[in-house]
């Protein structure tokens, strides 16, 4: 399961790939929680096509803003055997084509500078 967490000291955003002794880290590093619902979520969730073993991934049922101040920095594609991400900048259309190996489990979640990680149930 993929955990996003932010450094309260540095502000970095990081994804944990291998775990340690989370006590060491609970000061300075925030897991974000994966967000479903709520009044943001039509900006936000990810929406995910699958045609084959391509996904083509777009945030949102409406349009997110990618400004300077309020943008999607990532989409990330995982399945029970590898992950793929894609790293946007304002201006960027927020959306992504992988071509994936293994659909199997396969979760999408996509990231906002100012609301946080989201993910399609």
């Amino acid at each position: 399961m993929v955990k996003i967490l932010k450094c309260n000291d540095c502000g970095s955003i990081v994804q944990l790939l291998a775990k340690g002794d989370e006590k060491a880290c609970s000061e300075h590093m925030l897991a974000f929680p994966i967000q479903t619902e709520g009044e943001k979520s039509p900006k936000h969730k990810p929406v995910a096509e699958l045609d084959g073993n391509k996904v083509t991934v777009k945030v949102g049922e409406a349009a997110h803003p990618m400004d300077d101040d309020h943008y999607i920095q990532f989409v990330l594609v995982e399945s029970n055997c590898e992950q793929y991400i894609k790293h946007f900048k304002p201006g960027d259309a927020p959306e992504a084509t992988f071509i994936i190996n293994c659909t199997e489990d396969m979760k999408v979640l996509a990231f906002c500078n100012l609301h946080g990680l989201w993910s399609a149930e």
